[in-house]
């Protein structure tokens, strides 16, 4: 089986860690640490691909992501 990168963003909140991946609405991951909320987010996101294929469904593309630095 092929690989493919997805972006996911992580925040901070008062209790932990939140992700979720655009290109995937609806899989969402938190945990009390980055670590952690990293792992469940992999986890989630595998689960997430594999019900999408069971169900037949389209299979998205990952957007382009970049890293744009500023002044502030």
């Amino acid at each position: 089986m092929s690989q493919t990168k997805y972006a996911v963003f992580f925040e901070k909140s008062a209790t932990g860690y939140g992700a979720y991946a655009p290109d995937l609405p609806g899989c969402v991951a938190v945990g009390d640490t980055l670590e952690e909320t990293r792992k469940l987010m992999e986890e989630a996101m595998a689960i997430h691909l594999k019900s999408m294929r069971e169900d037949g469904d389209p299979i998205p593309e990952p957007s382009h992501v970049e890293m744009i630095q500023i002044a502030a």
